[in-house]
């Protein structure tokens, strides 16, 4: 298949209602509203093509820029592919379920999205805290440093509340992350979060909601979820 068949499936595949939440969350045109689930079946025919997701993550297209990251090959980028891709994801939908998803299973993972959480740039700030929750929730415990990650847990409770808000969300979710999926320092990812507390979002709206990540985290103990793992990281 080529990028033009590609585009022609994926605009047949488009819902207004879909394309009206994708808006809502900051899509914006172009894109046609397609479903991930819907997705499957041109998998089925376009396989893992990493020319063809660089073809169609440039077309800008956010339906297209999705499927990409699901038909990419992450081995086979290297750090300036990421930061490329990284460049033109313009919301959140794109920096922490495409790139950082993608950039998971690169081999460069943990040094990449190092650098993005140094980088005081929002929404690259959220991909590196994502990316984090990816392999955390993904790879075995002893492929992580503890101590590194314990002193991310020390960056977290520092500066979440002054931090922009998409990276509140991914800093959050990180301190969930920790405490369900890498068992070493559940006990201090669950001390940090009850020193945190609520995290509040949407400041700037007419209503501001909170993010609570020692509540959820207490949820997912009282299920018996504590050091699950996912099989994988991309659908």
């Amino acid at each position: 298949m080529n990028v033009e068949m590609v585009m022609q499936e994926l605009e047949a595949l488009g819902k207004e209602r879909t394309k009206k939440i994708y808006s809502s969350n900051g899509a914006h045109e172009p894109l046609f509203g397609v479903a991930t689930g819907a997705m499957k079946p041109i998998f089925k025919k376009t396989k893992i093509n990493q020319p063809l997701a660089e073809q169609l993550y440039a077309t800008g297209n956010y339906d297209a820029m999705y499927f990409a990251g699901i038909i990419a090959d992450p081995k086979a980028m290297t750090e300036a592919d990421f930061d490329r891709w990284m460049d033109a994801a313009y919301f959140y939908m794109l920096s922490d379920y495409v790139v950082a998803v993608t950039l998971a299973e690169a081999d460069i993972a943990q040094e990449v999205a190092d650098k993005w959480i140094a980088s005081g740039e929002e929404l690259r700030m959220s991909a590196g805290w994502s990316c984090y929750c990816w392999l955390l929730g993904n790879r075995p415990d002893d492929e992580f440093s503890e101590s590194k990650i314990a002193g991310m847990l020390e960056i977290v409770k520092n500066t979440i509340h002054d931090s922009p808000e998409r990276t509140k969300y991914a800093m959050n979710n990180f301190l969930y992350t920790v405490a369900v999926s890498y068992v070493p320092l559940h006990d201090k990812a669950c001390e940090t979060a009850r020193t945190v507390g609520p995290v509040e979002v949407n400041k700037d709206k007419a209503k501001s909601k909170f993010l609570h990540a020692y509540e959820n985290i207490q949820k997912a103990v009282d299920k018996g979820q504590v050091g699950f793992k996912r099989k994988h990281v991309r659908c």
